[in-house]
């Protein structure tokens, strides 16, 4: 995406930063826009310029060999910048779709990351509308977590729905609702400012976000709470162990 190069010149100064590829299939913004990585990936570039705007039209167009060729790309053009990979995880969740999500695990093995697998019940799948894929999605990650994998026993993708001035409230609601085990919590945490503005609506929330996951807020909550933190630096390396 247009801000790649200034994220890799961050982070060769900040070598103990956790960074992820947040494997990418669609461009939702309207004045935001980029292309995939790959060359070779037709059916996901949108006649309207860039990716697709939504999942739907990703996995009307796309096919599951263009899928696994863009995100390697994409992981490769991370690693040859210089980046220590981390983790991988998905924008929109587009490539946990059935007709992708074995090109998501297949990344993930054949990189040796951890990445975003959470435990998938049947009430997550019956509110993505995909009841009928439960027994493959739990194969997979029963294959996963033998394979040393770490999963998700709870995730919280909720971070954007408060309004401005509350979110200290929200996020101390979401993690309430976490029960105990290892939990992945989403945040859209981005700096405040003309640039975001003129990207996304609700830019006042992800500017709140990032003030209170910096200045103490969250972490004087965590505390309070027993609730630890975890990078996923560390995940890595248990994983790593283990392949």
């Amino acid at each position: 995406c247009p801000g790649f190069a200034e994220a890799v010149a961050l982070a060769s100064g900040q070598p103990e930063l956790d960074l992820g590829v947040h494997l990418t299939l669609n461009a939702e913004y309207e004045t935001l826009r980029w292309d995939p990585v790959a060359d070779d990936v037709p059916g996901l570039l949108a006649p309207y310029g860039g990716m697709w705007k939504t999942t739907d039209e990703t996995v009307a167009n796309a096919s599951p060999e263009e899928v696994e060729r863009e995100l390697r790309a994409q992981i490769e053009r991370a690693l040859g910048a210089g980046l220590d990979v981390t983790h991988l995880d998905s924008h929109m969740g587009t490539v946990f779709n059935p007709k992708f999500v074995d090109c998501y695990f297949a990344m993930a093995r054949e990189y040796r990351l951890p990445a975003f697998i959470p435990r998938i019940s049947r009430e997550v799948l019956e509110r993505a509308g995909m009841p009928a894929s439960l027994e493959r999605y739990v194969s997979l990650i029963e294959q996963a977590e033998a394979l040393g994998f770490p999963i998700f026993d709870q995730f919280d993708s909720d971070s954007l729905s408060f309004a401005p001035g509350t979110g200290p409230e929200h996020n101390r609601e979401r993690v309430e609702k976490l029960g105990a085990g290892l939990s992945y919590l989403i945040t859209h945490c981005a700096e405040g400012g003309d640039e975001l503005e003129s990207i996304t609506q609700d830019w006042r929330q992800r500017d709140e976000e990032q003030r209170i996951y910096s200045d103490g807020t969250m972490g004087s909550y965590f505390a309070e709470r027993g609730v630890k933190t975890l990078g996923m630096r560390p995940l890595r390396e248990l994983l790593r162990e283990s392949l």
